[in-house]
């Protein structure tokens, strides 16, 4: 199935939903059922809050998952990643050891979304702790 360029994050998903979401969009209803479905925003507001949220869904799910050094919420994601929110790995050399550190980054546009929308961007940055890849094991891990 080809998905439309605007449902791009929607390529993982079954065609009977994206078609659900595609008709819903085109007849201006989307939005309406998010908010009713999802009317508050969660509480997390800054990147302490939010680095203390991601550390308790991993202590909860990826216990032997490495640390991160770094959560933070990122303006610039949508502008020069075109992406909803992104793992990242830096690996510097100290000494004569490689020290690698771990960053989840996630896009400003969710500071204010319900909670159910940040937990989903969470925890596929999370299962890339794991599996660096977006294969089966990935989305198995990601439910």
């Amino acid at each position: 199935m080809s998905v439309p360029a605007h449902l791009k994050y929607l390529a993982g998903y079954p065609e009977h939903l994206v078609s659900q979401v595609d008709a819903m969009l085109a007849q201006g209803r989307l939005g309406a059922l998010l908010k009713e479905k999802y009317p508050e925003p969660h509480a997390v507001r800054n990147d302490g809050m939010l680095y203390d949220y991601v550390g308790a869904l991993k202590a909860r799910h990826l216990r032997n998952a490495p640390l991160l050094s770094r959560v933070m919420w990122d303006g610039r994601l949508g502008s020069i990643h075109n992406a909803l929110g992104v793992h990242l790995r830096v690996t510097r050399v100290q000494g004569g050891r490689l020290k690698t550190k771990r960053e989840i980054r996630v896009a400003t546009p969710f500071r204010e979304a319900p909670e159910a929308f940040l937990r989903m961007i969470v925890a596929h940055e999370l299962a890339h702790l794991k599996e660096p890849e977006h294969d089966k094991a990935f989305y198995q891990l990601c439910t």
